[in-house]
């Protein structure tokens, strides 16, 4: 499947491919275009906007496109998945919804990240995703020991 969404990536237009290449769509092709561009270019290609106003993969009052993939792709059965959408809804917006204390830290690592001089929106992307693993595995410990919430709850 193709996949399309604004350039210039920040936090959610890195955790969204992840989580879709992740849990969704191994074989998913990712397209970041202009913003004005993103729904011509997603008809002309086929691919599945997200994270672009008035689309079903977007932001939906304070929940993150992030929190839309999870819900539409049935994610949420997996509690450690449930905390890393807490902390990436935390990280892309007020952080007003769960006030997840790990998402300030994301916040900072996804702005350093559009620092480091990367080529393009993908080559960003596939930097960053190892930092989503490591998210992942931090969630999945945090469950593991029964902070579902996460280390400060």
């Amino acid at each position: 499947m193709k996949w399309i969404t604004r350039e210039r990536v920040k936090v959610d237009r890195v955790a969204c491919p992840w989580l879709i290449r992740k849990f969704v769509d191994p074989q998913a092709e990712f397209f970041f275009v202009p913003a004005d561009k993103v729904m011509v270019e997603a008809q002309r290609l086929g691919a599945i906007p997200y994270d672009v106003p008035n689309v079903e993969l977007g932001h939906h009052g304070k929940e993150c496109s992030f929190d839309a993939i999870v819900k539409k792709y049935g994610l949420g059965k997996d509690p450690a998945l449930v905390l890393l959408a807490k902390i990436v809804n935390g990280a892309d917006t007020d952080n007003s919804l769960w006030n997840q204390p790990e998402s300030a830290g994301l916040k900072a690592i996804a702005e350093g990240f559009r620092h480091l001089g990367f080529k393009d929106d993908l080559s960003q992307n596939e930097a960053e995703w190892i930092v989503y693993d490591a998210l992942y595995a931090y969630c999945q410990e945090m469950v593991r020991d029964g902070k579902v919430n996460g280390a400060f709850e």
